[in-house]
């Protein structure tokens, strides 16, 4: 099959994806040279000098990887429009990180997640389990879903070997971000994004017009049954489309996506992805202050309502088009279309661009996948490498100088890459091969507890560590128990006896996310209203009804409810970050070859000079009246476009 669609790419294409590549090293040099990689809020926060513009297209394109454009489009393909719930009601969440939840993280001061949750609770266990957790949904929900389905993109245009090409992808994306931190991170993604939706949007209009529009569209998929059925042991529908294939609220009991787990599941699922994960975080926490905050969340969240238009319904018109192929049902038809017995509706996408594109224009759009891997995996490396070199690294060092945790945060990356790359196969066969349905699934397994350990502790006051911490673990394990179960009884091939326990094959993932934010919640609440009630001065700026308040300087490093972390003689007192930013390792060495200066330079390793100093994160919190209304207005206005989008397929 990849032999067909390599003899499409000409001359041109490789061209446009040759010029793709010349923009991204020439806007990832630029900004690096003009940030500051030196000390940790410079590689890790850009040094808090970012616009709206650039860190609104970065939350777009960090989200939008090659996950969902070949996860969503497959989706679509295989059981209709539901999957783009997934994307509307994301726009909510975004407007909801802009007004409640960085508020509150810049009032802490936090570089990280689980440091806001070090400081808003005290201790440091539940920030290391917060820390390894998210290191844990990294590899198996994010770094892991995004090499497969790049690499699935580019051995079907290159006919190259599945682990060539992610070797390639891998070398490209590391480089650039391993030396140039956030900033360089962030303006590529804003060119990627631009990218991303141009090359989106032609290849929507076209699929479009090759189908005769929506209307058509309806029609033809309702037809788009794969000349060999399948026949099993049961009364199958293998292959057929879902009556309910243009609703995104179906049946709560016998349906794919029932709309009660769905709005509940969702709900978890986006707070914990939006408001609370690094990756997007992070961005947010890059921008100069809360106003540029605000417009980089509005912008966002208007870039998100275009995948339903932009990639659940061409997957659905690539469907109709090549039916036998992203429909087949049976293991042999699916075994020779794409290589893979559970289904092929993961090549929707790949096939609607090297069919229906023209020369240049197919080009453009590898190149758009290609930004869609890089943009999603540079974000998670960078995030990945701050949670360890702040989280985890500085426990274990807590004297560690600057030089140490630069190196510390680059090098984590590579170990990264290597256990995700191990887990491919797993992603491979998950879900019956539906990419989106694999990430949600685990998503909605862990996404709850995370969710209540910081949206309570943002509303209220009275949680205090041993509820937060208790409630995250029960709810990790209740995650890791369905996980375990998922991988050793899988979904049954299309027609098969379903022969897993009740437990597994009856509760929807998405049901099943309710139980697990049933028991965090009620975990949670339980244990903290039974247990000590933290000091007022503990909480003071760290939940929303106090942002902006300083706490008093005694508490600043509060300590463990159970005084663990009491420092006596022969314990080390922690590195500050303000201190990690200002005591940089001053080396005078005059008269460096140049060869050694590039290096330097490169990886943003600085011995010669000291660094400036470093703006406290609680100034950035301060808005001019004008712009608080200007932005209130638009984040209704957007709040109000997506519930028209919701209402129309409801």
């Amino acid at each position: 099959m990849a032999d067909n669609f390599v003899n499409r790419m000409q001359p041109a294409d490789y061209a446009i994806i040759g010029v793709y590549f010349l923009f991204v090293v020439v806007v990832g040099l630029w900004s690096m040279y003009r940030s500051n990689r030196t000390n940790t809020q410079g590689y890790f926060l850009a040094g808090k000098t970012m616009s709206w513009w650039p860190v609104g297209a970065s939350l777009f394109a960090s989200n939008i990887g090659t996950g969902h454009f070949i996860g969503l489009a497959g989706t679509g393909a295989a059981s209709g429009l539901a999957v783009g719930l997934y994307e509307t009601m994301a726009v909510w969440n975004i407007i909801l990180l802009g007004w409640i939840f960085v508020p509150v993280y810049l009032s802490s001061g936090v570089y990280t997640m689980p440091e806001y949750l070090r400081k808003r609770y005290g201790g440091q266990r539940l920030r290391i389990l917060m820390a390894v957790f998210s290191l844990f949904l990294y590899i198996f929900t994010k770094i892991s879903v995004d090499i497969f389905a790049g690499a699935i993109f580019i051995q079907l245009a290159f006919n190259w070997n599945l682990y060539t090409a992610i070797i390639v992808l891998l070398v490209v994306t590391a480089i650039y971000t391993i030396a140039g931190g956030l900033a360089a991170v962030i303006y590529t993604d804003a060119l990627q994004s631009f990218i991303m939706v141009a090359g989106g949007a032609v290849l929507m209009v076209i699929s479009y017009i090759k189908v005769g529009g929506i209307e058509q569209l309806m029609i033809k998929y309702a037809q788009s049954i794969p000349s060999t059925t399948l026949e099993g042991p049961i009364n199958s529908t293998c292959g057929y489309p879902r009556d309910d294939a243009f609703n995104m609220m179906r049946h709560p009991l016998d349906s794919d996506q029932p709309w009660p787990g769905a709005l509940i599941g969702i709900t978890f699922i986006g707070v914990w992805y939006w408001c609370t994960d690094q990756v997007i975080v992070q961005r947010a926490l890059a921008a100069k202050n809360m106003s540029h905050v605000k417009g980089a969340s509005i912008l966002g969240g208007y870039l998100k309502l275009l995948p339903l238009f932009m990639i659940v319904i061409p997957g659905m018109i690539a469907r109709v088009l090549f039916t036998d192929d992203v429909a087949c049902a049976s293991a042999e038809s699916c075994k020779a279309v794409c290589g893979s017995e559970v289904g092929c509706s993961n090549i929707a996408y790949p096939r609607l661009v090297l069919e229906l594109l023209p020369t240049g224009l197919r080009g453009l759009m590898v190149a758009v996948m290609m930004a869609a891997l890089m943009s999603s995996l540079t974000s998670i490396f960078n995030s990945g490498s701050t949670i360890f070199t702040m989280d985890i690294w500085r426990r274990i060092r807590p004297r560690a100088n600057n030089a140490e945790l630069m190196i510390v945060g680059r090098v984590f990356i590579v170990v990264l890459l290597a256990v995700s790359i191990v887990w491919i196969p797993i992603v491979q066969a998950a879900q019956g091969g539906q990419l989106f349905l694999y990430i949600q699934s685990l998503q909605s397994y862990f996404a709850p507890p995370v969710f209540t350990c910081f949206v309570m502790g943002v509303a209220w006051g009275r949680i205090n560590e041993k509820g937060a911490f208790w409630g995250l673990l029960c709810g990790i394990v209740l995650g890791l128990v369905r996980m375990i179960l998922d991988i050793i009884y899988p979904s049954p091939a299309c027609g098969d006896f379903d022969t897993r326990p009740p437990f597994v094959a009856r509760i929807h993932f998405l049901y099943y996310n309710c139980i697990v934010g049933a028991v965090s919640i009620s975990v949670t609440v339980g244990v903290s209203l039974l247990t000590k009630k933290l000091p007022e001065e503990n909480v003071r700026g760290m939940t929303f009804f106090t942002r902006g308040l300083r706490r008093p300087e005694k508490y600043s490093e509060r300590l463990d409810e159970d005084n663990d972390e009491v420092e006596g003689e022969g314990k080390e007192k922690p590195v500050e970050m303000k201190e990690m930013n200002e005591n940089v390792n001053v080396v005078d060495k005059p008269g460096l070859p140049l060869w050694r200066r590039g290096v330097y330079w490169f990886c943003g390793y600085a011995p010669e000079a000291k660094d400036a100093e470093v703006p406290e994160l609680i100034a950035s919190l301060d808005e001019k009246r004008k712009w608080r209304i200007v932005l209130l207005i638009n984040a209704l206005i957007l709040f109000g476009a997506a519930m028209v989008v919701n209402v129309i397929f409801w």
